[in-house]
């Protein structure tokens, strides 16, 4: 039987108002956990459905501020509220936000993998011609497979505002 002092020395984990566990520790720009009491940047709220539009806008945006964690957070918003026959286009594109955050934390391997796997996905759903609202499949693809080559073999650290790629064709 659990004495008081022994639950006194758990961490007490942080619970959403449903009971759910649900981290309040700032996090830093690539979704790291800070101390409590940091500053840390904005998270990005859950459950906001989009427009496939303004999910690609507000991804980009966060892309490009060196944030790929909070953007893989906006694609899964949107695998999670759109249509099932597009979930593998946003796992996809999360996978490949999600990777590029590790590559930039130093961990090549994990985001070598995930780069790869989500270049594969949002291939494969591109195949016979599914709406893609514009994104740029096959240069995210390249990209991602470049990247993942680059950091597989050493090739230094990686800045993810630097690295963002362009999510859909430049006009």
């Amino acid at each position: 039987m659990e004495t008081e002092r022994e639950r006194d020395r758990e961490p007490r984990r942080d619970r959403d108002p449903e009971g759910r566990a649900r981290s309040a520790r700032p996090r830093d720009g690539l979704g790291r956990p800070l101390p409590y009491g940091a500053e840390g940047v904005a998270r990005q709220p859950e459950g906001v459905v989009r427009t496939p539009d303004s999910t690609v806008r507000e991804a980009q945006r966060l892309l490009d501020a060196g944030m790929p964690f909070h953007a893989h957070e906006v694609f899964e918003d949107a695998w999670k509220s759109g249509p099932a026959d597009e979930r593998d286009l946003w796992q996809g594109l999360a996978q490949l936000a999600v990777g590029l955050t590790h590559a930039a934390r130093g961990n090549a391997t994990g985001g070598a993998r995930l780069l790869l796997r989500g270049a594969g996905r949002v291939e494969e759903y591109a195949r016979g011609g599914a709406v893609t609202y514009g994104i740029d499949v096959t240069g995210l693809a390249a990209w991602a497979r470049g990247l993942a080559a680059r950091v597989t073999a050493g090739g230094g650290d990686v800045d993810a505002s630097a690295e963002a790629p362009r999510l859909r064709v430049s006009r």
